[in-house]
């Protein structure tokens, strides 16, 4: 596979990106978007290709990659495909590939004096059955206590976030509980509640399970008009009461804060977990 000239891009230049694997492609997404966001002026369109698991189907893939290649900018591949099958016929486009797989799998083979197995869908602990239903378990506590829909078993929550609405909390407490395992409940602070001083009542004994998240006036304001457009509800006035009033709340009771309006959720859930590791920790000693 011959790697092409890198060609300078100009403003107008829009480089095509293909995450490829024989699994969901959420690795080769989530590692390929780690890198690409390193270059905040180039501008991306993305492809997702999961699932390829034939000789087949990759070849099918790869009449697509080649397609791109004789288009104006040159594309980017990123692939996590596990099977020697697969990640051979893929290797055959004319597209520059970053394996992933190819590269962290020879070094840890080198190091560890073993083969590997080289089998598809064993990523994100689809091998592991306890961890597999352990985070399954995490997103139906999550769905059920979103958006403060049910106390029922509030005791069994690893963390609680608490926000006005439209602060981020389902994104980040659905990214928690599917990647991370987490049992999430999410909280929303309605008028009522930031009136008081006090948390509301039912928080009140799981205050040390609790984060607050907040985001910019401008931001929430532009998100709930998306949702309610012209409404009280979207007003800047409104907004920046509301997050006055919960910034001052998490304040009286040191209550950690997370802004949603400068991360990502990935950002976000990796701030959580070390704020849930550090209550565990704190709670065994």
């Amino acid at each position: 596979m011959a790697e092409p000239a890198g060609v300078a891009l100009d403003d107008t230049s829009v480089v095509p990106v293909f995450f490829l694997s024989d699994s969901t492609g959420i690795s080769a997404e989530t590692m390929g978007n780690a890198i690409l966001i390193q270059f905040p002026d180039a501008r991306f369109e993305r492809t997702l290709f999961p699932f390829i698991t034939t000789v087949e189907e990759a070849r099918r893939v790869v009449a697509i990659l080649d397609e791109a290649m004789d288009g104006p900018t040159t594309p980017l591949v990123f692939t996590t495909a596990a099977d020697d099958m697969v990640r051979s016929e893929l290797a055959r486009t004319r597209a520059p590939i970053i394996d992933f797989f190819d590269i962290h799998m020879s070094r840890v083979e080198e190091i560890l004096g073993l083969r590997g197995l080289h089998e598809a869908a064993r990523l994100h602990g689809v091998g592991d059955i306890r961890s597999y239903n352990n985070r399954m378990a995490a997103v139906e506590f999550t769905i059920e206590h979103d958006d403060g829909q049910s106390v029922r078993g509030l005791e069994k929550a690893d963390v609680i976030l608490i926000a006005p609405s439209r602060c981020g909390k389902t994104p980040t407490s659905m990214y928690l509980a599917l990647q991370h395992g987490l049992f999430v409940a999410n909280y929303p602070l309605v008028d009522e509640d930031l009136e008081q001083a006090d948390l509301p009542g039912l928080l009140r004994s799981h205050e040390p399970r609790c984060v607050g998240i907040t985001t910019t006036v401008e931001r929430l304001s532009r998100v709930r008009n998306e949702r309610r457009p012209s409404s009280r509800y979207a007003s800047v006035d409104q907004c920046r009461w509301e997050l006055r009033r919960a910034g001052e709340l998490y304040a009286a009771h040191r209550i950690p804060v997370i802004d949603s309006s400068s991360r990502s959720v990935e950002e976000m859930a990796t701030l959580i977990v070390q704020i849930v590791t550090k209550n565990r920790k704190k709670a065994q000693s």
